[in-house]
């Protein structure tokens, strides 16, 4: 058996090629065209450009880090047919749309040439197609194998890419870039959706830069629909792909060890990753800082390496908008130990001076500085729960969740502020 080929497209050209040979092994080696070009930017921070090809153990953080995670990668690989640890076969069939700018096609398929939205042939869907959706997801993650779609993005969540057209959600035809990304409620948890669109739209009210939510339902049914900040629409209406990677590909850390409990990034390595790769480090720094204390606020406990991002755009690389953000200690059954600890405290009740001591010992943030922050949006954030939750709440369909969340939040808010 051949070794088999995917060729790696950002827009238009062709990077390199990821492979996998007879014995199931994977690699991946840059184009010597993109080499050759000094404008070209390596795939990842991670992946520097050179002419050797990458190891399996130096490649599969950022590859496999483009696919689902845990239970998702698993029914996707089943709605498939392939292995769901051959992480080759998933791109394979999920590569054509994911995170960032890249397509992963096969060798003799080039990307579709993208038009104005206004000119492709995009049926919009009604609410019972929305249903349709939502109803085949838990069997079919991001749709995988449906009317050849090839639609992937990282994490452990339900969710799947659409594309919005004046106001309507219609599924990309074939190679399209999509726009927005549609994410159930979590089958276990009550009233997600509404938790989510509040803690997002909270960050957004006391200035944190956050992807744009929306709380939405079809026939009653609730979903949150979020738009991606890696695509952007040109002068023409054509939709354009960003690339971006999360911390853990940049970091080189496979998806399946993301906690830091398990070997994943923690905040010291993700304040040492923004100095080394950001065109703007001290602003990207505040940033990363004021996303861990918000965390702390509301009670995010999921805040991984995963949940990060760095955007590589006309500006240089530089750190992505917030996403993912969920208060997940509103949630009893899910821990409320953080993902990466903050100074050594692992939770709000275990939070004092000497946390944030440390804290800015290990980010290399002046402790002022950081005392000041963690007042200010402490501060901010109890102020402006009220008023988020007058937007949110006509909206919501459990507005009970969302005003125990809101109080729950208000508290934890005061115990912040105490904490310094």
């Amino acid at each position: 058996m051949m070794t088999k080929v995917l060729n790696v497209w950002w827009d238009g050209s062709i990077v390199g090629q990821f492979t996998q040979d007879r014995h199931g092994d994977i690699g991946f080696a840059y184009a010597q065209a993109w080499l050759d070009d000094e404008t070209a930017l390596p795939l990842s921070a991670s992946l520097p450009k050179r002419l050797e090809r990458f190891s399996r153990r130096e490649c599969r953080p950022f590859f496999g880090g483009l696919l689902p995670e845990e239970s998702q990668r698993l029914v996707a690989a089943q709605a498939l047919g392939v292995s769901p640890a051959n992480d080759f076969a998933l791109l394979d069939r999920l590569g054509g749309d994911v995170a960032g700018a890249l397509q992963l096609l096969p060798e003799d398929q080039e990307p579709v040439r993208t038009e104005p939205l206004a000119d492709q042939q995009i049926t919009p869907l009604d609410e019972a197609g929305i249903v349709r959706i939502l109803d085949a997801l838990p069997t079919r993650p991001l749709l995988a194998g449906q009317e050849g779609l090839r639609l992937s993005l990282a994490g452990a969540q339900s969710k799947v890419p659409l594309v919005l057209i004046d106001g309507q959600l219609a599924l990309p035809v074939p190679g399209q870039a999509t726009t927005h990304i549609l994410k159930p409620p979590i089958a276990r948890f009550p009233g997600t959706t509404d938790t989510e669109a509040f803690v997002m739209k909270l960050a957004a009210a006391i200035g944190l830069e956050v992807a744009p939510v929306e709380p939405r339902s079809a026939n009653g049914r609730p979903f949150l629909l979020v738009e991606r900040y890696d695509r952007y629409r040109d002068a023409n209406d054509v939709v354009r792909r960003i690339h971006q990677e999360d911390f853990c590909q940049a970091l080189g850390v496979p998806p399946e060890t993301k906690y830091a409990s398990e070997g994943g990034p923690t905040f010291k390595d993700c304040f040492e990753l923004l100095r080394r790769v950001s065109e703007r480090p001290a602003t990207d720094l505040a940033k990363l800082m004021d996303a861990a204390i918000f965390n702390l606020i509301v009670g995010n406990a999921d805040a991984h390496g995963k949940n990060f991002s760095i955007l590589y755009d006309d500006l240089g690389p530089r750190m992505a908008p917030f996403y993912d953000l969920l208060s997940t200690v509103a949630y009893p059954d899910l821990s409320p130990k953080m993902a990466m600890r903050i100074g050594n405290r692992a939770t709000l009740a275990e939070m004092d001076a000497d946390g944030w001591k440390a804290f800015a010992k290990e980010t290399g943030i002046g402790l002022l500085l950081v005392r000041r922050r963690v007042k200010e949006l402490a501060d901010a954030t109890g102020e402006a729960i009220a008023q988020v939750s007058e937007t949110v709440s006509p909206l919501a369909i459990d507005p009970e969740t969302t005003n125990h969340v809101a109080a729950l939040i208000a508290d934890r808010a005061k115990l912040v502020s105490l904490s310094i």
